[in-house]
């Protein structure tokens, strides 16, 4: 039998965080939400409302509600406040294993005995973070993706301990929000479409840092093949924010030590020139108005 989840806390106001705390709220949820930049909520908000929502596919997902939704998100000063009665913890802080790790031991020191914590990273499983907590049993991975983009769904994955209650808790949380569950049976490092993308990201980058294709023809490419009106990979890479992307290559790498899992030096050199994404501006494209979103872009 799943646990009855009413109130959840996300820590983290980013891209994916604040896509949570909204969707949440939307369904129904109490909604607590910390992040140190007490403004970064604010501006991903007005980053959603920015995206041409004609050009994305039609999912249950109501992100023209979100102005109104946000307001009944609870916008907390402290981790302390924000897991203080929450049932469902879910963190959503950046691709670092030690920062994660310290994250979780504040996490489990301040929630409820009975509430459950979940990490949304985008490749560490939570077998490696259950460690800095009193409650393994009810650690999971809940690795939700670009809602925004139509991407209703989520990667669920247990840890060493993860009781059968708490994974279809997590399960049932997934179908509450209007997403559909990814369940994982066995531990494995990227979950499971997360992985999929993950061997297209690895692919896509050392074709074009090796010069073999330009990254516009890729994501023509891709746009063409599914029929997709946001972009192809490299887009996509834009949105999740360069510097993320390589913290989640290199967790890979890290892993498989493995030259051909090491991100390119390309990608390094445009994250050390501050060519991040959307978030910056500038990545594989300049925002906000990038190329492959103009007429003519899959005309070549």
């Amino acid at each position: 039998m799943a646990q009855k989840i009413e109130r959840v806390a996300v820590l983290g106001g980013g891209t994916l965080g604040a896509q949570i705390a909204l969707q949440s709220a939307d369904c129904g949820y109490e909604v607590w939400l910390y992040d140190p930049d007490e403004g970064v909520f604010e501006r991903q908000l007005k980053n959603f409302m920015a995206v041409d929502q004609s050009r994305i596919r039609k999912s249950p997902i109501r992100v023209a509600e979100w102005p109104a939704v946000a307001k009944k998100i609870k916008m907390c000063r402290s981790l302390a406040e924000a897991v203080g009665q929450a049932d469902l913890v879910i963190e959503v802080v950046p691709e670092n294993i030690e920062l994660k790790r310290k994250v979780w031991a504040e996490m489990d020191a301040a929630a409820p005995e009975r509430a459950i914590l979940a990490t949304n990273s985008s490749s560490i499983p939570v077998s490696k973070l259950e460690g800095a907590t009193k409650r393994p049993e009810k650690c999971l991975n809940l690795h939700f993706y670009y809602f925004l983009l139509g991407q209703n769904m989520a990667d669920v994955m247990g840890g060493t301990r993860t009781s059968p209650e708490v994974f279809e808790t997590g399960r049932e949380f997934v179908r509450s929000l209007n997403l559909v569950p990814l369940t994982v049976n066995k531990e494995l490092l990227g979950f499971c479409f997360n992985r999929v993308w993950r061997a297209i990201k690895r692919e896509t980058l050392y074709m074009w840092a090796n010069g073999f294709v330009d990254h516009r023809d890729v994501d023509r490419a891709w746009m063409i093949f599914n029929d997709a009106k946001w972009g192809g990979p490299f887009a996509l890479m834009d949105r999740v924010g360069l510097d993320v992307i390589w913290d989640i290559e290199m967790v890979y790498y890290n892993e498989s030590k493995d030259p051909k899992d090491h991100p390119p030096q390309a990608l390094k050199d445009m994250i050390e020139r501050g060519e991040l994404g959307v978030k910056t501006g500038k990545g594989f494209y300049t925002y906000p108005d990038p190329e492959y979103l103009r007429p003519g872009f899959l005309g070549g």
